[in-house]
């Protein structure tokens, strides 16, 4: 086929949907692949029980579907039929593609409780690969699966949608939870951004412990390894800093390395999402590894019988390469999750009541290619000088290199880390509405000003809701998915509202609205 339809991401065609091709680069056929796997979770989810051994295998295939996760045809094929193995039926009930229900709204909240559940996966598939496990999360997702097949009112998904932000709190609380057990609290941390003059490996995505693994592995290759886009705050984990060769941080966000991979030299190691359509300049040294695919690129096989992945052909390929060329200099600084903001409560709480700190921006989420996306840097430009960011995700390329200051020596920007994160930021926000006696979370000199690109960002945005933060702004635009009625809800029930001007926008979160 060489249709399509696909609207679960930001940048979608027109704010509408991508009909021939996807914008990230997803061919029309793989998309067909990608309704066809969803079709067969739906019918595992019918038909099965969710225990672990088939929690794990919705979860891994939910995260293949993801916005830039997996590219390749014939891993998709092949994990089809693992999920058909498990099934062995086929349910006629169940419907292929997003279009074949009809009703607008019942669509919308179908795709909204969908994607919330596919953020979900990919982040429980994160704290799986650590040992950390949760088989209620794996019972919500096969009832919420099951759900979407059935004739069920409006009232019945918006249920579900609601319990999803509470599942999607208690994943990023789980996954926090497994990376802290397992490399430590992150540390306010300096991170160089310039190159050295050896060899090295540039890493990205999300998953820190093929990270781990790599260091290990390469230790004494005399080599360098790199962080890139999500993968940056490893360096605020103390068993991850430990290693003297993770030297820095190369580049910026996910979208723009179709230009910075070819000017590293050495090899790129993708563990997660985002790829981009591989170019021809660095086809011969890049890997996927996890849930990432891309046809024609050489995938480093999973984990067996507890066993470290096998990074070998990584690192001898670094050693013949030249090292990386130098695209920027100097330091940016993170490691501001909630274990380490909370120990500088007091010295926050004493700027806030002396009126140093005016107002605290929540600046959160993902970046990406679309040029309403500076909104973000100027707004971070435009802020008054007695505001703080708080910040996580990819978002933070926007403007965690800008030289904003500090504020009695806390700085302007606070990072928290990777997208997940996100839990750091909503867990300092109710520890500083029990430290200022509030009733209302909504109280605090808090505002939100969000961008959102994929599927986690769903995750992460129902989280909060759930929580109960109240009127955030998301943008660039709306989500295509949310029919006008559905928006209604959101903006009616939570206060969501779109993005003005930085000058509008500043002027309303200064004075709360």
């Amino acid at each position: 086929m060489n249709k399509m339809f696909c609207y679960q991401c930001q940048e979608t065609c027109g704010n509408k949907g991508c009909t021939l091709q996807g914008v990230c680069g997803k061919k029309a056929q793989t998309a067909n692949l990608m309704d066809v796997l969803l079709q067969q979770l739906k019918v595992m989810a019918c038909t099965v029980e969710p225990n672990r051994k088939n929690g794990l295998l919705m979860i891994q295939s939910l995260f293949m579907t993801i916005t830039n996760a997996n590219f390749d045809d014939e891993r998709l094929r092949t994990q089809i039929e693992k999920v058909r193995s498990i099934t062995g039926v086929t349910c006629k009930k169940v419907s292929c593609g997003v279009l074949a229900c009809e009703n607008e709204d019942i669509r919308s909240l179908r795709e909204l409780l969908t994607y919330g559940i596919k953020g979900i996966a990919a982040y429980a598939d994160h704290a799986a690969v650590l040992g950390f496990e949760d088989e209620e999360i794996y019972k919500f997702i096969f009832k919420a699966m099951t759900l979407t097949t059935e004739d069920v009112a409006a009232e019945t998904l918006i249920s579900a949608i609601l319990e999803c932000g509470g599942i999607a709190v208690k994943t990023m609380a789980l996954l926090d939870k497994a990376n802290t057990a397992i490399f430590g609290n992150p540390e306010i941390s300096k991170v160089r951004i310039g190159v050295g003059n050896r060899p090295g490996i540039l890493i990205s995505g999300h998953d820190l412990c093929d990270l781990k693994e790599l260091l290990e592995q390469s230790k004494d290759a005399g080599i360098d390894i790199y962080t890139h886009s999500e993968m940056l705050p490893a360096h605020y984990y103390p068993e991850l800093k430990k290693y003297p060769h993770l030297y820095g941080n190369y580049g910026n966000a996910w979208y723009l390395q179709n230009k910075e991979f070819a000017s590293f030299n050495g090899p790129i190691l993708m563990t997660t999402n985002c790829i981009t359509p591989v170019q021809e300049s660095y086809v011969n040294r890049i890997f996927t590894t996890g849930m990432a695919g891309f046809p024609g690129v050489k995938h480093i096989a999973d984990r067996v019988d507890g066993k470290a992945k096998d990074f070998s052909e990584i690192i001898e390929l670094a050693k013949k390469c030249p090292p990386p060329v130098q695209l920027e200099s100097g330091e940016i600084i993170g490691g501001f999750a909630h274990a380490q903001v909370l120990t500088l409560a007091d010295k926050i709480i004493e700027v806030v009541k002396s009126g140093a700190i005016k107002r605290f921006i929540v600046m959160a989420g993902c970046d990406g290619r679309q040029a309403a996306r500076q909104y973000f840097t100027e707004t971070a430009k435009l802020l008054p000088e007695d505001t703080i960011i708080l910040t996580a995700g990819c978002a933070k390329y926007r403007y965690n290199k800008l030289q904003l200051g500090d504020i009695g020596g806390i700085p302007r920007v606070l990072d928290a880390g990777q997208c997940n994160d996100c839990y750091s930021l909503a867990v300092i926000a109710l520890k500083l509405k029990e430290a200022f006696a509030l009733n209302d979370v909504n109280d605090l000199p808090l505002s939100f000003d969000i961008a959102w690109y994929e599927q986690k960002a769903v995750a992460v945005l129902l989280a909060l809701l759930h929580l109960g933060f109240k009127n955030i702004r998301l943008g660039p635009t709306l989500p295509a998915f949310l029919s006008p009625n559905v928006a209604a809800i959101l903006v009616e029930t939570f206060g969501i509202k779109g993005i003005n001007t930085p000058e509008n926008d500043i002027e309303n979160m200064m004075t709360a609205k």
